[in-house]
């Protein structure tokens, strides 16, 4: 007995292995510099922030948000349970923003070490990396898991 499968269904199950396959970060920390003197910051704090909705980092002044590479799990972790958005909706979002001339995407910085680089040289900037990255040189401020 043979099975046939058509192009529609074998797309959508191609599409089903990918998603399960895809490995996922177990906690994707917010991350600023340990010089920072900001202390907490709520999932939705971060998710303004990080989608150009409010410059300032509770107790600290300006944030300057820095994003890892697209292909970076972390980024899909981070908007999936920080902004409750995948990176389609992230990307559509910033394309009306850009169009609209009201804002800018954060700029992107690769992964995990170039994010913690740049914040911890910065108490202004804030990244999220996964948290097994986390060292003396950040402070956490939101875990999301």
């Amino acid at each position: 007995m043979q099975i046939k499968i058509n192009n529609t269904c074998g797309a959508a199950l191609l599409l089903l292995t990918a998603l399960l396959a895809r490995p996922a970060l177990a906690e994707v920390a917010v991350v600023v510099s340990a010089k920072s003197t900001a202390t907490a910051l709520t999932a939705d704090q971060a998710s303004d922030i990080f989608l150009g909705k409010s410059n300032a980092l509770p107790g600290a002044g300006q944030a300057v948000p820095i994003d890892q590479a697209e292909s970076s799990p972390a980024r899909e972790e981070f908007y999936h349970k920080g902004a409750g958005k995948n990176l389609v909706q992230v990307k559509a979002y910033w394309s009306k923003q850009i169009f609209a001339g009201k804002g800018q995407p954060p700029k992107d910085v690769g992964d995990n070490a170039g994010v913690k680089a740049l914040v911890a040289s910065n108490p202004n900037m804030i990244g999220y990396i996964d948290k097994s990255a986390v060292d003396g040189t950040v402070k956490v401020l939101l875990t999301l898991k």
